[in-house]
């Protein structure tokens, strides 16, 4: 194998890896857009999977706009469902958690040492 045979491998790797990541996205965006029915989604899939090439140029060249709307979308949508998830999981009120890692201590549960860890964890939370 030459230098040439070699540059040409790699060149077609890379483009059958970039076509696969596009096929990727075009899925996402299908399952994404809340605009198509089940049907219409039906449809894209199928022609995807049996005329991938055309059906992915198709698909650029027509909802392509669209595309782009629902991905900046979700970059402003999906943060703050994870701010609101994270907020869900952290300590709401050190006196709860206090309180119940107390009740845990005296059941002996929990060493005297890891009740002072989760009092410390819970009033440091709040500041």
């Amino acid at each position: 194998m030459n230098v040439w045979d070699w540059f040409w491998w790699m060149f077609w790797v890379f483009v059958y890896a970039a076509y696969f990541c596009v096929i990727v996205f075009i899925i996402i965006d299908i399952f994404r857009d809340r605009t198509l029915n089940g049907w219409l989604k039906a449809v894209w899939l199928v022609f995807l999977l049996f005329v991938p090439f055309l059906t992915g140029l198709v698909y650029l060249i027509v909802r392509g706009g669209s595309m782009s709307q629902r991905w900046a979308r979700q970059q402003v949508e999906y943060p703050d469902e994870d701010v609101a998830a994270i907020r869900s999981q952290s300590f709401q009120n050190p006196a709860d958690e206090i309180a119940k890692a107390a009740a845990l201590r005296d059941a002996g549960t929990i060493t005297p040492g890891e009740f002072e860890a989760i009092k410390a964890k819970a009033l440091g939370s709040k500041f």
